[in-house]
């Protein structure tokens, strides 16, 4: 069967209730969209949900693979289908029925564009700041260990300064929620597998960025409870650890001129 569009979400161990309300927000969207999902998971538990729902193919790994891995089998079976767009989703974001359609109208529009983000809510209505600069090392370790104090440079960072209420071409966009264009990602490849959490949707969007424009649009709004894991328990922490260290490696710790000339760029543009 083929489909414009696809989607897939990536589960290990989520409260089900979770991922069947992002399930059911992707399926709402879209009437002949398909949505992988991926369950990393030691039980295929959610399978039970799911069966009735033609629409959903269920792929159970049965070991974690990691995000980035993981969400690789939908893209190369998204790219199968012939699909022109593929959504990569967290399993605890929902959103109404009209931001797809809205997303992918500029998609249509803009050719140029390889990546778009929508604007990103907690439940309760407050904004998640997910547009950020290239990371450098400091810009981390700050962010996870003395936020308190370098409140400026996060502010920064996080482009926080502009307003976050219009159309912005940004080198790093969260992996929450990702509308890619896939003869984008036939250009630039797939998610970098050897990191296995949490920086991959950082190196992806810097390499989609470096050929097409990465956009947040703000016109839309999704919601996203986002537990910030590696903020409460060891294991994601290190997982976390890990993926900074291969990004670094891969990029550049200190030394890395490409990252300051993008951040350049991008402040800017943003100022003008």
């Amino acid at each position: 069967m083929q489909s414009d569009i696809t989607a897939s979400i990536v589960v290990f161990k989520n409260e089900p209730s979770l991922v069947v309300a992002a399930v059911k927000s992707f399926l709402a969207s879209s009437l002949e969209g398909v949505l992988f999902l991926v369950d990393n998971s030691p039980r295929n538990t959610l399978r039970a949900y799911f069966d009735h729902e033609p629409r959903v193919q269920y792929i159970f790994n049965n070991k974690n693979l990691g995000f980035g891995a993981a969400h690789n089998i939908a893209l190369k079976k998204s790219a199968a289908l012939g699909a022109r767009y593929h959504i990569v989703l967290n399993p605890d974001v929902y959103f109404d029925q009209g931001v797809v359609p809205k997303l992918l109208t500029l998609m249509d529009n803009h050719p140029e564009v390889g990546l778009v983000m929508p604007k990103v809510l907690y439940p309760d209505g407050r904004i998640q700041h997910l547009c950020k600069l290239l990371p450098s090392p400091g810009n981390l370790f700050t962010r996870r260990f003395l936020a308190k104090w370098f409140s400026r440079i996060n502010h920064v960072y996080e482009l926080k300064f502009s307003g976050y209420n219009k159309v912005m071409d940004v080198p790093c966009l969260s992996g929450c929620f990702m509308l890619l264009r896939n003869d984008c990602l036939k250009k630039i490849g797939l998610f970098d597998e050897r990191i296995f959490l949490y920086t991959e949707d950082i190196d992806l969007t810097r390499r989609i960025h470096k050929h097409f424009r990465t956009v947040f649009f703000p016109e839309v709004s999704i919601y996203h409870l986002h537990e910030r894991g590696s903020y409460k328990r060891l294991m994601p922490f290190l997982f976390h650890l890990s993926s900074a260290v291969t990004y670094f490696n891969k990029w550049g710790w200190f030394n890395d001129p490409e990252r300051d000339q993008i951040n350049q760029m991008t402040l800017t543009r943003l100022a003008q």
